[in-house]
C-alpha cells in the first residue's frame, strides 16, 4: 500500500473514532448514572437493555471505521464523482434507462498547463472547468446529471436519452469553449459523445468515447466495420481470428531505381458474417488483451510460411517495438528465422512507437542481434512523431520511412525542402530512405529528384492479395 493510501486510512480511522466515541461515551455516562442513582430499584430487564445498547454502540463504532476505509464519493480536486463511484452510479442508470448518453469533455492541454503554470494552477483549472461544464449544461435545462473525473483532464457526464438529443448541445459547447481561459490561462477543450446503442457495458462506452475523441483530433472516422460491430463482439472476433489464423495478407511493391525490391505486407483479420477487421479496428484490442506479441509472432510465422518461396523478394511487415523487447517473442522469432535460411536478408521489421524507450543500449543490442541474422530494421513516420527523430539519432537502423503527410505535398517547395533535409540527414547516417503514397507522376518525379531510395504508392503499384486463410465456418 502506498503512503497516500496509508495516510488516508489513518485519517479516516481517526475521523470515525471522533464520530463514534462521543456516542459511546454518552451511552456509558447514561448507564453509569442510572446504576449509581437507582441501583436498588432497577428492573432486571435494564441490564439486558444496557448490554444490548453497549453492544450496538461498539458495533456502530466498528461499522463506521470499516466503512470509512472505502467510502469516497467525490474527487478531492474537481469535487466531481470519483471514477469508481461514477462507474457504479452509471451502471445503475444504464440498467434502469432504455437509452443513455455519455459525454466526454477533456482539457487537452492540462499537461502543458501543469508544466508551465504549476500543478496548483492545473488543479484550479480542473475545478473551474468542472464548474463551467455544470453551469453550461444547467443553462440548457439539464439538471441532476452525474459527472465524474476519470483521469487527467477528462470528465464524463451521464444523461438520460439517446445521443441525438445532446449532439447539438455538445457542438455548441465546443464552439463556446473557444478562447476559454482561467486566470489568463488558455484552456483547450475537446469532447466526444456516445450512447447505449453502441454498448450497455460502461467500460466499452468509456473506451468508445476516447476512441471517438482521438478520431476527432485526427479528423478521421473509424472504419465502418468497427462502427457496426459491438465491442464485445469485436473482441471475440479478434481472439477467434488469431486463434484460427483467419488472415488476409495483401502486398504492395516498393521500388528502387525503377525495380521492385520490397513487398510490404498488410494484415487484415477475418470476422464472422464476411466482415473484415482493419488494423485501426484491431490493434488497440490486441494491446488491451495483451495479445500483441502473440499476434506479431503468428504474423511473422505466416509471412515466412507463405512468402518464403523461391523468389528473392524482401518482405516488410509491421512489428510492435514492445514485442521486440519481449524476451519470449524475440527467442521464438529468432528460432523461426534460423529455421528458414531462405528468408535471410529478406525481412524488414517496420517499427512505429510514440513513447521513447530510454534503455537505448539494450534496444540497440536487441536490434543488432536481429540485424546479424539478416533482418533489416526500419523506423516509421519520420517527421510526424518525435520518437522517429530520436531513434534515427540513437538507434543503429537500416531504413527510415517518411510520414505520408509529406508525400502528398511533395510538389510544393517548402515540403520538398523539408523532405530533402530529412533525406540528407538519414543518408549522412548511412540510413536508406523510403516514401509511400506516391499517387501521381509529379510526386514520383520529385521523389526521384531528391534521391530518395525507395518509392511506394498506387501510381507505381496496386495492392494485391498474397494469401488468404479459409473462410470462417
Amino acid at each position: 500500500m502506498l503512503l497516500p493510501q496509508t495516510t488516508e486510512r489513518e485519517y479516516r480511522f481517526k475521523l470515525a473514532l471522533r464520530m463514534g466515541l462521543p456516542i459511546f461515551g454518552l451511552v456509558l455516562i447514561l448507564i453509569s448514572n442510572t446504576l449509581v442513582t437507582s441501583f436498588g430499584t432497577l428492573d432486571p430487564a435494564f441490564y439486558i437493555e444496557a448490554t444490548l445498547l453497549l453492544a450496538f454502540s461498539i458495533y456502530f463504532i466498528f461499522y463506521i471505521i470499516y466503512e470509512s476505509f472505502d467510502i469516497r464519493i467525490t474527487e478531492v480536486v474537481s469535487k466531481t464523482f470519483t471514477r469508481e463511484y461514477l462507474y457504479k452510479h452509471l451502471k445503475k442508470e444504464i440498467k434502469s434507462n432504455k437509452e443513455y448518453t455519455l459525454l466526454l469533455i477533456s482539457i487537452d492541454n492540462l499537461g502543458d498547463i501543469n508544466s508551465r503554470y504549476g500543478i496548483k494552477n492545473g488543479d484550479k483549472v480542473l475545478r473551474e472547468v468542472a464548474l463551467w461544464i455544470g453551469k453550461y449544461l444547467k443553462s440548457k435545462d439539464l439538471n441532476n446529471f452525474p459527472m465524474g473525473h476519470i483521469k487527467g483532464g477528462d470528465f464524463v457526464v451521464g444523461l438520460i436519452g439517446n445521443k441525438n438529443q445532446y449532439s447539438t448541445i455538445l457542438e455548441l459547447m465546443r464552439l463556446k469553449s473557444d478562447g476559454f481561459t482561467v486566470d489568463d490561462i488558455e484552456v483547450k477543450i475537446a469532447s466526444a459523445i456516445t450512447d447505449t446503442s453502441f454498448s450497455r457495458e460502461i467500460e466499452y462506452l468509456i473506451e468508445n468515447l476516447f476512441e471517438k475523441q482521438e478520431a476527432n483530433r485526427n479528423q478521421k472516422l473509424l472504419t465502418q466495420s468497427t462502427q457496426e460491430m459491438n465491442p464485445n463482439e469485436l473482441e471475440l472476433s479478434v481472439i477467434n481470428a488469431i486463434k484460427k489464423r483467419l488472415f488476409i495478407v495483401t502486398i504492395q511493391d516498393v521500388f528502387e531505381d525503377g525495380k521492385s525490391v520490397i513487398k510490404e505486407c498488410f494484415i487484415k483479420l477475418k470476422a464472422p458474417n464476411s466482415k473484415i477487421l482493419y488494423p485501426k479496428a484491431y490493434m488497440k484490442i490486441l494491446d488491451k488483451l495483451g495479445l500483441m506479441a502473440d499476434f506479431d509472432l503468428i504474423v511473422l510465422e505466416e509471412n515466412i510460411l507463405n512468402c518464403g518461396d523461391s523468389t528473392k523478394d524482401i518482405y516488410a511487415m509491421n512489428i510492435s517495438p514492445s514485442s521486440l523487447r519481449n524476451h519470449n517473442f524475440l527467442l521464438k522469432a529468432k528460432e523461426l528465422i534460423r529455421a528458414n535460411e531462405n528468408m535471410k536478408n529478406r525481412l524488414i521489421f517496420l517499427l512505429n512507437e510514440y513513447q521513447y524507450y530510454s534503455q537505448i543500449s539494450r534496444y540497440n543490442s536487441t536490434l543488432k542481434s536481429l540485424r546479424d541474422m539478416g533482418v533489416l530494421i526500419a523506423i516509421e513516420r519520420l517527421g510526424a512523431i518525435h520518437t522517429s527523430f530520436l531513434y534515427l539519432r540513437d538507434l543503429n537502423i537500416d531504413i527510415v520511412r517518411f510520414d505520408s503527410s509529406y508525400t502528398k505535398d511533395l510538389t510544393k517547395e517548402k515540403f520538398k525542402n523539408i523532405v530533402n533535409a530529412f533525406n540528407i540527414m538519414a543518408h549522412e547516417k548511412g540510413v536508406k530512405t523510403w516514401v509511400k503514397m506516391i499517387e501521381t507522376k509529379e510526386i514520383k518525379v520529385q521523389a526521384e529528384m531528391l534521391n530518395i531510395d525507395y518509392l511506394q504508392g498506387k501510381y507505381l503499384s496496386q495492392t494485391e492479395i498474397k494469401y488468404e486463410s479459409k473462410d470462417v465456418v
